[in-house]
């Protein structure tokens, strides 16, 4: 099987390489994250570059892109921490695009590829524990279209986004709604995340919604696959970025007169970081080629890419961490928001030992045999 990337592909990752390198130092986004944890004027440099609109079909606006350039393009931004929500924007484009009616195609797509909207997921109940067919969120038809009542928690960037996509039950059928925020009945409060981003805890109270499909449970679920495949690879920039930072630490700190990467056991440790690195990458190269497969291919493979990646981003941080000694947690130090932010994208879209249970329960009943 061949992996190399195509020059367009290489370009892409150069390109947002470059901006990060420029225009996203750490300084901006510790600033980003003190005033809040979204930076408006980041997201519209963002959209400019026509991130935004990677897997927006090309006839609403978009570049028409596919999963390998969305990993290109998120490993760059994990490396560089980047806290605007890119990824939602993803999701929602290629979800609406996929499932949505052809008037909210056309209504919201051109604008999601744009980056004029950002569309955010809003589908996680407190109660939930990451199941995505546990839904206590009820919609209501009314003449002119529906009323939603319901609260849904971890909204990213929730009281800055434009709208959100919803699941709510409709009778014992769950549909996708998209609501306004600046709908009557929708309210918002917002607080900084772990990991220095934003996010919200939404409620509506007879809010209008606009359909977006009536079994809206095949899409949420290919929305979730595409936030893991998203998540795998930003994890991936930033376990790079985490190396990189450690191994030039362990260069350059002295004990007895030495270099403390001299210490074979720290160069182990090192050796072993990785290696958990490298299983990493290969997951999340796996997630973005099965992320067009048939649904329980492409469900069963994210599991496991998103299993492994939690293994390694747990290892990779707290090795980091513990190379470093007592400055590694300290916040003036960068290790320790990489650190932060591996934590939290360990827990999002399922953390690892709920994606143990996943892998387990699609096994088939020959897994592990050979005959």
């Amino acid at each position: 099987m061949d992996f190399d990337f195509s020059d367009d592909q290489e370009q892409l990752r150069e390109a947002v390489h470059k901006w990060v390198g420029k225009a996203y130092p750490f300084e901006r986004r510790r600033a980003a994250s003190s005033a809040g944890g979204f930076d408006a004027a980041a997201w519209h440099e963002l959209a400019e570059l026509g991130l935004t609109g990677l897997l927006a079909p090309e006839s609403l606006g978009g570049l028409g892109l596919g999963p390998v350039e969305a990993m290109v393009t998120m490993e760059e931004l994990g490396r560089g921490l980047v806290l605007e929500p890119l990824v939602q924007s993803l999701i929602t484009s290629a979800v609406i695009s996929a499932y949505g009616t052809s008037e909210v195609q056309q209504e919201w797509v051109p604008k999601i590829a744009a980056g004029t909207a950002l569309i955010v997921m809003a589908y996680q109940e407190r109660t939930a524990r990451y199941q995505i067919d546990h839904c206590e969120t009820k919609a209501v038809q009314v003449p002119g279209g529906y009323v939603i009542n319901g609260v849904k928690s971890l909204v990213a960037a929730g009281d800055h986004a434009h709208g959100y996509l919803v699941n709510a039950r409709v009778n014992s059928v769950m549909g996708l709604f998209l609501v306004e925020r600046q709908s009557s009945g929708v309210t918002t409060r917002g607080y900084s995340t772990q990991d220095g981003a934003r996010a919200a805890e939404m409620s509506m109270k007879n809010a209008p919604a606009t359909l977006v499909c009536v079994n809206g449970l095949p899409a949420l679920e290919h929305a979730v696959d595409i936030g893991i495949a998203c998540t795998c690879a930003e994890a991936v920039g930033a376990m790079e970025q985490t190396l990189a930072i450690t191994f030039e630490y362990l260069k350059t700190r002295k004990q007895f007169g030495v270099s403390i990467g001299s210490f074979q056991a720290l160069r182990h440790r090192a050796a072993d970081m990785k290696m958990q690195l490298e299983l990493a990458r290969s997951m999340s190269y796996y997630a973005a080629l099965k992320l067009n497969a048939p649904t329980a291919e492409r469900r069963a493979a994210m599991a496991r890419a998103k299993y492994q990646l939690g293994v390694s981003m747990r290892f990779v941080g707290q090795q980091a961490i513990q190379l470093h000694g007592g400055i590694g947690v300290t916040d003036d130090y960068i290790v320790s928001h990489y650190f932060k932010k591996l934590t939290q994208l360990e827990m999002t879209f399922g953390d690892t030992l709920h994606q143990l249970g996943e892998v387990s329960a699609r096994m088939q009943d020959s897994a592990g045999v050979f005959a």
